[in-house]
């Protein structure tokens, strides 16, 4: 504590002792009750010592600390312990909110939420940058559930990645079809990648998955047989062809290998059947029409010249001599 100076003794006969002057006089007992009381509050909320209280008061005021704080001194000093309480205080309700703050963070998507709004907010990116009165908004809001940020909307089966059974479904039958073929597992994995459209690396997106195993089942049982063709493709097939189906991929194959639907296949071409098939099937469920249905673009003025010239395109010698005609034409004009 302070010590309390006494007065010093004076030699008898003297006079009744007269201050030196005005504020010199040592702390009253009531100022000095004022001044323990605002330390002993601060002591509360720090972790000072009541020594070191009163060297740090000394210290601002310019005082030695051994010399005696005064009278005079008084009101600097309250000022000064007033200014260090209200300093503490706001540091104790601001680790306070702190802490609390903290606890709310894991909940739910509250730390998500609160990165979001400070950031939009404050233009900050963490709690610590934040003044009291923001910390004090952000837990307010959070204590009353009014920050939060929505929930992941759960995106339509088309669109979600095949789920782990799923995979796991489509692995076993990779498995079994490259022991039934001698097919690398990396290469079947690479063309069912290629047919859904994504990358390695990517997933595959489940509404491919009942296509995929179609796929995967037809090729199975068409390994087995040493002579297939469109029939007993058509008859492979989980989900049978449809007619219009089945004279998209007959037409197909007739115009690329001019094979009719008991011609044996090889096994090349049957895997890129296949594959025709399930790019048909996936383009009609996003409504992407087959390309048999896009028609050629050209104006129909040409249109009897354009079928003029296909007709004659298949016949060589017709078409050679078309082009004399047309070269002795052209010379007897110029």
């Amino acid at each position: 504590m302070q010590p309390i100076s006494g007065t010093p003794p004076r030699p008898p006969g003297e006079g009744p002792v007269m201050p030196n002057a005005a504020g010199e006089q040592p702390l009253s007992t009531q100022q000095r009750t004022v001044l323990e009381r605002l330390i002993t509050r601060l002591i509360s909320l720090t972790s000072q010592q009541n020594a070191e209280v009163w060297a740090g008061v000394k210290h601002d005021l310019g005082l030695k600390n051994d010399t005696p704080l005064l009278s005079r001194h008084f009101p600097a000093a309250e000022q000064n312990l007033n200014q260090r309480v209200a300093t503490a205080l706001q540091n104790h309700t601001t680790r306070q909110m702190v802490s609390q703050l903290t606890e709310l963070l894991g909940q739910g998507n509250n730390r998500q939420a609160v990165s979001d709004f400070i950031r939009q907010q404050f233009g900050q990116t963490a709690l610590s940058q934040l003044t009291p009165d923001q910390l004090k908004t952000v837990l307010t809001l959070l204590q009353s559930n009014q920050l939060s940020i929505p929930q992941p909307q759960q995106r339509p089966a088309t669109e979600r990645p095949l789920l782990p059974a799923e995979h796991n479904t489509l692995k076993q039958m990779v498995t079994r079809l490259a022991a039934a073929t001698g097919e690398p597992t990396k290469l079947i994995w690479q063309s069912m990648l290629e047919l859904s459209g994504v990358k390695v690396g990517e997933m595959i997106p489940a509404k491919h998955f009942t296509h995929l195993t179609t796929w995967l089942q037809a090729r199975q049982t068409l390994s087995t047989q040493h002579a297939p063709t469109l029939n007993t493709l058509q008859a492979a097939l989980k989900q049978p062809l449809e007619p219009q189906e089945f004279s998209a991929i007959r037409d197909y194959a007739q115009q690329l290998w001019q094979v009719t639907p008991q011609t044996v296949l090889t096994t090349a071409q049957v895997q890129d059947l296949l594959n025709q098939v399930f790019i048909r099937r996936a383009d009609r469920e996003i409504g992407v029409p087959e390309a048999r249905n896009i028609q050629p673009i050209y104006s129909p003025l040409f249109a009897p010249i354009v079928e003029t010239f296909k007709s004659m395109s298949a016949r060589p010698g017709l078409m050679f001599v078309a082009l004399l005609i047309a070269l002795a034409i052209f010379w007897l004009v110029a």
